[in-house]
């Protein structure tokens, strides 16, 4: 037997947390407890063993709903009394209280017994009932019922006592059997009043043999077997049936309406302020009459990929076009949002569209980053009309050429200039060759140039510069990155080298010196690019120091931790010296370099005076405009990922087409699908050991906003109101008929994706 104390150092367990232990017991096999409650609630169901083995609970001092949707197979001993609703909705189980029960004992009991050993109050037995299926629930109590007992009762068996009850006007309370239509109640002692469509009558041979059978079981349960010999004396028993409908006393009654219109209130109780037409709706209604209406909401709501991705890359579907075998529609989508998917999305981003991802509660989240390499080969033509504008791009790292690259597929002719011998930006200069493979990044490149943009190199922008672009072209966006390093004033600094710098100079193929010792302060993605860098180029001891937790992700911090290095943190850098740098404790961290990865800003300097600006970086307004037909994009906006240069190279390429043809480009909203409205519980079962290929995810993928046509909805509809459309585009859509609809909202119940939304009807409003 398991015991179950509900106090521990005079703290209370919760009601949740006792049933939930007692939930984990059964199914690790446990079959007898012994509770010592404090009040928690539902104690004794609704529980079962998977063996079919009985399940026995011994309670005290327990809460309301003791034995609640109790099932066959359990039995509760409640040491003592029990508050309200013993046995409510008993489904089968046999419970035995042993003292007084509160109100509603057996209350909607549909099966088993509930065995009373004192008093039970108002309410007892009401909606009592019984699946002929089944054998009929039963309610024994030793002495007494409480007011309005076995209201609507209408089937079962009830059995009240009466002991040491001779002195009351009635065993069964005030106002009892109302609505009374099946059952039987048999009684010992005194009952008042009873209502018209009901009768008390003699027990018949059937009774006495089912008291019988019934009354030893009854009183050794309630421990009180000397109390025999004074209950077994039959004729001081009545019964309590229902009355034949075709015995019942009626009259006519008048009709609604005419009841409302007549001898209600006078031409309705709204009659003051509106006319009353005395319509009556019926509890299903169609068309106008519904409460709620249901809406087929496609792709409404951002699924959380596409939501967490910086560049809104609508991953679901992608995959809902991979499972229609759309193979090239699909590659080619990723390209409507970035011309990077192989060097950005399938190599060097964190893929926070993954970290999102819904199925990762399940097992492990699609493979959205495997899948950009599908992308990454993928040409598309030329626009096969070029517009007369010419719109132009001042940076040609990841931001700009996105940017460059959505202007030339709207029919611009793009200019992007750059100050760097190459174009690329942070890709082509900083990111590491190991991380991304280089002979990637040209194809890429090749294929925005092969779009039709024009490509100018080693051409640094300055204020005279900007000026003669803004002349010569109808429209710009500046994209020019974060290639300030930031440097704090602390002694000794001239001593250090930029982050930037430094794996710039290794990109361009050079081998800058490195002693044998490295410290680098900052353990960003960036400072974790430099100590693997500075390991290559000969260092033998990095140390990266931060005065926060560690910003890289886990997965370089352990690369980097693979090769040698150490990440200290909490320290505050106080000096640089020739020896390392000296911290605000006083400790040193011992090195003969120091690369310096704090951080990175924009140099604006090229830009008039008067441009609004966020300490180092510009503030653009909503649609990303800096100034008339001038857009932003990137880090001159703020620090982010290569991602979120990607999202507003994109946005602000549109901006610019907008301003271009004389509009303003609102910006865009996206908001994700609530988690409530998504059903992962369809999906548990789909787990593969193995991950399948990239483009074969979609077997795994929620579709999380964007409908899968799983057509449950349609095979779910009862009143087969719900209708599946071809649209002459080739797509299709779901329509819910007004006419057949009755609101009931099981489509948006066994919706897996959240695409079905119920909406209160407007008609109504």
């Amino acid at each position: 037997m398991l015991r179950v104390s509900t106090v521990h150092n005079h703290e209370r367990m919760s009601t949740q947390d006792l049933l939930l232990s007692v939930e984990a017991a059964v199914e690790r096999g446990e079959t007898e407890f012994y509770i010592e409650a404090s009040g928690q609630h539902d104690i004794g169901g609704p529980l079962w063993n998977r063996d079919g083995k009985k399940l026995t609970f011994t309670v005290s001092n327990p809460g309301q709903r003791v034995g609640s949707m109790c099932l066959p197979g359990t039995e509760v001993l409640v040491q003592g009394p029990a508050p309200a609703d013993v046995g409510w909705l008993n489904a089968g189980g046999r419970i035995v209280v042993r003292g007084d029960a509160g109100d509603t004992a057996a209350h909607c009991a549909a099966a088993g017994k509930i065995l009373i050993g004192g008093r039970a109050g108002t309410r007892s037995g009401s909606l009592m009932k019984h699946d002929p299926l089944y054998e009929p629930p039963e309610l024994w109590v030793l002495k007494s019922v409480g007011s309005f007992s076995f209201e609507f009762m209408g089937g079962g068996r009830a059995v009240v006592c009466g002991w040491e009850c001779e002195t009351l006007p009635s065993v069964l309370g005030e106002r009892s059997c109302v609505g009374m239509v099946g059952g039987v109640i048999y009684f010992r002692g005194p009952v008042g009043s009873l209502p018209p469509e009901v009768r008390v009558s003699q027990l018949d041979e059937a009774d006495r043999e089912y008291l019988k059978a019934g009354l030893d079981d009854f009183l050794i349960a309630i421990d009180r077997p000397e109390l025999r010999k004074d209950l077994a004396v039959w004729q001081h028993w009545q019964k309590i049936t229902p009355l034949p409908f075709q015995e019942r006393e009626t009259s006519e009654a008048p009709s609604l309406a005419r009841y409302r219109a007549e001898e209600w209130v006078k031409g309705g109780i709204f009659s003051d302020v509106c006319a009353d037409d005395f319509a009556v709706n019926g509890l299903v209604a169609r068309g106008d009459g519904r409460l709620r209406v249901p809406v087929w909401e496609n792709a409404r709501f951002a699924a959380p990929c596409e939501f967490h991705c910086p560049a809104a890359i609508p991953s679901q579907r992608r995959f809902n076009l991979l499972r229609d075998g759309r193979l090239e529609e699909a590659y080619r989508l990723v390209l409507d949002y970035t011309p990077f998917p192989g060097s950005v999305c399938g190599s060097v981003c964190p893929n926070p569209c993954m970290q999102g991802c819904t199925r990762g509660s399940l097992d492990s989240p699609v493979q959205i980053n495997r899948l950009g390499a599908c992308s990454a080969d993928v040409q598309l033509p030329r626009p096969r009309k070029r517009g007369n504008r010419h719109p132009g791009v001042i940076g040609g790292g990841v931001g700009g050429l996105t940017a460059a690259w959505q202007l030339a597929r709207l029919g611009h002719e793009v200019t992007v200039y750059e100050a760097d011998a190459r174009m690329g930006g942070k890709l082509e200069q900083v990111i590491p060759r190991q991380r991304l493979d280089h002979d990637l990044l040209l194809r890429e490149l090749r294929r925005i140039e092969d779009m039709g943009v024009h490509f100018v190199t080693n051409y640094r922008v300055d204020a005279a510069r900007f000026t003669e672009l803004r002349q010569k072209h109808d429209a710009l966006i500046l994209a020019t990155g974060g290639h300030l390093p930031r440097i704090f004033p602390w002694p000794g600094h001239e001593r250090s080298i930029g982050c930037l710098d430094f794996l710039k100079a290794v990109n361009r193929g050079e081998r800058p010196p490195v002693p044998q010792s490295v410290v680098v302060i900052g353990c960003g993605n960036a400072g974790m690019d430099a100590a693997a860098a500075a390991f290559a180029l000969g260092a033998r001891q990095v140390t990266c120091i931060d005065v926060q937790k560690p910003a890289a992700f886990a997965h370089e911090i352990a690369h980097i931790e693979s090769l040698g290095g150490k990440l200290l943190w909490p320290v505050q850098t106080r000096e640089i010296t020739d020896r390392g740098v000296i911290a605000q404790d006083g400790r040193l961290i011992p090195g003969q370099m120091v690369i310096v990865a704090v951080g990175e800003s924009p140099d604006l300097s090229y830009l008039p005076e008067g441009v609004e600006k966020f300490r180092d970086w510009l503030a653009p307004g909503a649609d990303l405009s800096v100034m008339d037909g001038v857009f932003a994009a990137g880090d001159v906006i703020r620090p982010g990922l290569l991602a979120h240069a990607i999202g507003t190279g994109r946005q602000a390429a549109l901006a610019a087409d907008a301003w271009l043809r004389g509009e303003r480009r609102p910006p865009e909203q996206r908001q994700p699908v609530p988690a409530a409205r998504l059903h992962t519980a369809y999906f548990t079962t789909c787990h593969r050991a193995d991950l399948p290929a990239p483009r074969e995810d979609f077997t795994r993928c929620l579709s999380c906003g964007t409908c899968r046509d799983c057509k449950m909805c349609l095979t779910s509809c009862p009143e087969k109101a719900i209708d599946r459309r071809e649209l002459a585009s080739g797509a299709f859509e779901y329509v819910s008929e007004p006419g057949r609809c009755i609101g009931c909202g099981i489509c948006a119940g066994v919706c897996p994706c959240g695409i079905w939304s119920m909406r209160a009807n407007a008609e109504l409003c």
